[in-house]
This record gives structure tokens, C-alpha cells and sequence, in this order.
């Protein structure tokens, strides 16, 4: 069914991000399709010779093709009947879309089925559509390729994870280069069929777990890979972050990508899945009910992955092997980018498209940060905070893009709904909540964006916002008045003193500005702000008066 609003996914390429010196060429619209184990999965979208993504529409079925491969060795008819189907109506929609080109993949239930060439020929005759058949290290290489476009993975050993219905492809690399690729019968429809047929009894779990082992055993080097990185894509991984963030209160996160998940709480939800009924599964918050019957063997290959590698926790990516489809047929190579460079890229290319006054946001951002260095610690932010505050200075007013009216309430829907490259879930929420906050209310619990989230976060987000508050007072005026502030947080007050960039610039304006936005930073440090003029004038939450009387 057609997005409601079409989201813009850009790769990491050799193009500058500032759109200055791209090359103009036309995009080419592609529909990519992945003939997966369990599900079909399309999308079409316009891709740029800079290799970035803007997607059209997207299409997704489930007939199980693998459902009785295992012990059949072929696809059975009914699953050929489903699957026919769904590729015609994808067909169907590519054609109707003008796209250019339409790519189909098949992966393991068709390369290992028997009767492939009778299904190859089957939906060539009826849909028209030519299937490419990838073979196990192909399907890990397009898998990683679209890693690299949306992690950075310059730096350190990775893990690239798919697991589909039939079989589990991996991507091992060291500093963004593939060291070995391996694919192996260890798809989450396959396992369920072989191990949990009768449900997910302790015993039937032991015994998959045991098998799952002995493979990633012979396959995996402990030696190699210990701690590497992992990067998981695929239903199973989707699902894993969808139930985790569900628990955490992450009901405004816009979608999975990027969700980090701790090997303790893949441990818990599995152990929680397995022992609720079929039934049960299929109402659990966050988890796909499609998906509930296949769910815990997928689980259990990720866990013991995890376990093998000694993984303390994964990133989960919503991309896969359609999105490296589409980079392959554009011929786009996306640069390996060390820590960081995505998550500033993204950010930037957003606030770009929003058309944000970059001289206020680069001159808030300075500002802010200046003041949480001097005040961050004792307010109790933790030092991770402060890519935080800076991300959510440089969009602070993307709101204006829609317009000035509410324009902080317009900034947190457009922040928590772009796509943010280096940025998870969890934390493109907090950047969003920050932004909202730089001015208007102070944070309240009755606020719906602010009051489902935990203690935590919401304690950051307060304490984030209060900085941010002032540094956006201190360019009142949009002019860069205020070059830099001195800081110092005395028994009895927090003293703030701007620095003027020009000895011509008043700072009226700023004063004011800054002085009327000290209430809640005020409120969390348990003393009074006084902003400090150059005649010495004190503006205070208490009173206005100048130092010395």
C-alpha cells in the first residue's frame, strides 16, 4: 500500500552532502523484489546517480515457499499458487508505476527446491517477470552493500546478519572490507518445521540451540570475530526491535532502523516467547502475528550467534537485500564511513531539505555545547549527552519548514519521522523531544510525546532542553551577537556571561532573550541563573539587579 509520506533513505556515497558538485543526472526508477523463504518483499523507488534512494511505494506478501521444503525438497503447489500471485500484483504495480527497470531475486527455498526451474518458468510465463537466483554468498554480499549505506562500519569488525525463512547468510568484514561471507541452512521456517513442529517445548528448543551451535561452531572463528559488531536485517531482527522498543514506552519511534538491543533483553524476550501458546504470541505488542509461529527459532539463531561471538548487543537495520538491489542496478558503491560521518551526514542533509538557517542553528549549537561542558556533569548528564544536544541544536527549527506558528511542535514531528542514518531509534526520540522543548512549555508530563517515556529519558530530555533553551536566547536576534559565554556556577547562583562577537553588538535583545528562557534550568540546578550584561546588570530569576549591590 502507498506510504503516506515517501521516506528518503541516502546511502553514503563520494558525493559531498551539500548537493554542490553532484551530478544532475535523472533518476532511474527501479522496483527491486526479494523471492525470500517466507516472505516477497518490493519496493520501488527513484534512485539518483548519487545513490540516493526516494521511495515510491512498497509491497510485501507471505506465502512461505519454504513451508515443507525441508522434508519434501520441493516447493509445494499451493506455496507456487501464493507466491505467483503476489508477484503479479507486484508486477502489476511496478508496470503501472513506470519503472524502469524491475529486478527479482529468488534466495533459498527456490535455490535448493527441486522443482526450481518449474517455478522460474511458471511466474516468467504468468507475470512475466525473469528471476535472478542468487546463490548463499551473493545474497550476504547485496545484504552487506546495504549495510555499508546505512552504518558505519569504517572502523572494527562486523557481523552483516540476514536470517530468512530457509537460511541464515553472514557478512564478516574488518574496517568496511568483507573477510568472508557464509550462508547456512538455518532459516527460521526451516528450523520451526524440524525442531518445533509440536510448539516451542524446552526440549525442541535445547535441541535447535544444540544444532545451531554445532554449525556456527565449524563456521565461525571465536578467535576472529570475538566481539564483533552485529547488524541484523530481516523479519526476526524487525520484530526483535519492535517488542523491545514496545516495552521500553517507544511508541513515538517512526520505525526500527538502528534500535540497539542488549544480548540480555534478546535472551529475555526469547525465554518470554517460548513460553507463551501460538495464541498468546500473537498478541504481543510489537511482534508481527504473521510472524508469531516462526519467531522463536529465529530468535535462537540470533541468540546463539550472539552467544558465539561473545556480542554484548546488535543493531538492527530495516534494510536489506532489496535496498542493495537497487544500489547494485544504479551502480552505486557506497563509501564506507567511519563513526560519526553518517549520523552528522544524515542530520545535515535533513536540516538541509528543511531549509534551516544555518548561521542560527551552527551559532545555538556552539553556544549550547560551550555551556554543556561547563554545566553538563553537575546537572547529571552523562558525556554521551552532548552529541545529543548538538544534533537536536542543528534542527532545533526545522519547524519553520512548515511554519513559524508552533514552529517547536512542527520540529519534533518532522525529527522523529525523518530518515536519520547513525541514530537509533531511541535516541532520534530524545533529539526530537529536545528540539521541541527550546522553546513554548517546559517539558510536562501531561505532554503526550513526552509522558509515555520512562524516567530516564525523560530526565535527559529536561535537562538537554534547559541548555538548549538558552543557547537559543542568546541569538535572539538570528545575528550571531553572542561569539561565546562564560560560565561559573557559584553557591548560590549559576552566573552566565555572554561574549559579545562584535564590541558593537548590545546584546539587548540576546539578554532578554536568554534571561526568559533560565526558568528551567533554574528549576533543575536549585539556584537562580543570572545572565550577566557588559555594564555588569544581572538579569536573575530572582531579581534584576547588577553585581556589587
Amino acid at each position: 500500500m502507498p506510504m503516506s509520506a515517501s521516506p528518503v533513505v541516502r546511502p553514503i556515497t563520494s558525493a559531498p552532502h551539500s548537493g554542490h558538485g553532484r551530478r544532475t543526472s535523472a533518476p532511474t526508477r527501479i522496483a527491486a523484489i526479494d523471492i525470500g523463504s517466507n516472505s516477497i518483499r518490493q519496493i520501488v523507488a527513484d534512485v539518483s546517480p548519487d545513490g540516493t534512494i526516494h521511495v515510491v511505494d512498497e509491497m510485501k506478501a507471505a506465502p512461505r515457499l519454504a513451508a515443507g521444503l525441508d522434508s519434501s525438497g520441493e516447493l509445494s503447489d499451493e506455496a507456487i499458487r501464493r507466491a505467483i500471485l503476489a508477484l503479479d500484483h507486484m508486477a502489476t504495480l511496478a508496470r503501472q508505476l513506470s519503472a524502469d527497470r524491475i529486478e527479482v531475486v529468488a534466495t533459498s527455498a527456490v535455490r535448493e527446491a527441486s522443482n526450481a526451474a518449474f517455478f522460474l518458468a511458471r511466474v516468467q510465463q504468468e507475470t512475466g517477470l525473469r528471476i535472478r537466483v542468487l546463490d548463499g554468498e551473493e545474497e550476504a554480499r547485496l545484504g552487506f552493500r546495504s549495510a555499508v549505506a546505512h552504518f558505519e562500519l569504517g572502523v572494527g569488525r562486523a557481523a552483516v546478519v540476514d536470517i530468512g525463512g530457509g537460511s541464515l547468510e553472514l557478512a564478516l568484514s574488518a574496517d568496511g572490507i568483507i573477510e568472508r561471507l557464509v550462508s547456512l541452512p538455518l532459516g527460521a521456517v526451516r528450523l520451526t518445521e524440524r525442531y518445533l513442529a509440536d510448539g516451542t517445548t524446552p526440549r525442541g528448543i535445547r535441541k535447535l540451540r544444540s544444532a545451531v551451535r554445532d554449525a556456527l561452531r565449524r563456521a565461525v572463528s571465536v578467535r576472529d570475530w570475538r566481539g564483533a559488531h552485529v547488524i541484523g536485517s530481516g523479519g526476526t531482527f524487525t520484530n526483535l526491535a519492535g517488542i523491545v522498543l514496545t516495552r521500553q514506552g517507544m511508541t513515538a519511534a517512526r520505525n526500527v532502523h538502528g534500535a540497539c538491543v542488549q544480548r540480555g533483553e534478546l535472551e529475555h524476550v526469547l525465554y518470554m516467547l517460548s513460553e507463551m501458546t501460538l495464541e498468546e504470541r500473537r498478541s504481543v505488542p510489537g511482534l508481527n502475528a504473521g510472524r508469531a509461529d516462526i519467531i522463536v527459532a529465529g530468535l535462537a539463531v540470533a541468540a546463539e550467534l550472539m552467544a558465539r561471538i561473545d556480542a554484548r548487543e546488535l543493531r538492527v537495520s530495516r534494510y536489506g537485500i532489496r535496498e542493495g538491489i537497487l544500489l547494485e542496478t544504479a551502480r552505486v558503491t557506497p563509501v564506507v564511513s567511519d563513526p560519526g560521518e553518517s549520523r552528522e551526514r544524515s542530520l545535515r542533509d535533513f536540516a538541509e531539505r528543511c531549509h534551516v538557517e544555518w548561521g542560527h542553528a551552527q551559532t545555538v549549537r556552539q553556544l549550547a555545547l560551550r555551556l554543556f561542558d561547563a554545566l553538563g556533569a553537575r546537572l547529571g548528564c552523562d558525556p554521551s549527552d552532548r552529541i545529543t544536544l548538538a544534533d537536536a541544536a542543528l534542527v532545533h527549527d526545522v519547524g519553520y519548514h512548515i511554519n513559524y506558528d508552533r514552529h517547536h511542535k512542527h520540529s519534533y514531528h518532522l525529527v522523529v519521522h525523518a530518515e536519520l542514518l547513525g541514530m537509533s531509534p531511541v535516541e532520534q526520540v530524545v533529539v526530537a523531544n529536545v528540539a521541541r522543548y527550546h522553546r513554548g512549555e517546559p517539558p510536562k508530563q501531561k505532554h503526550r510525546n513526552f509522558g509515555t517515556l520512562d524516567k530516564t529519558l525523560r530526565r535527559r530530555i529536561r535537562r538537554l532542553s534547559a541548555i538548549l533553551r538558552i543557547a537559543d536566547g542568546l541569538d535572539r536576534g538570528h545575528v550571531g551577537a553572542v561569539g561565546d559565554v562564560k560560565v561559573r556556577w557559584l553557591r548560590r547562583a549559576i552566573r552566565i556571561t555572554p561574549v559579545p562577537s562584535d564590541p558593537r553588538h548590545t546584546l539587548r535583545l540576546e539578554l532578554w532573550g536568554a534571561h526568559r528562557k533560565s526558568g528551567l534550568l533554574a528549576k533543575l540546578a536549585g539556584v537562580p541563573v543570572e545572565i550577566v550584561a557588559p555594564d555588569k546588570t544581572v538579569l536573575s530569576s530572582n531579581a534584576v539587579r547588577r553585581i556589587g549591590d
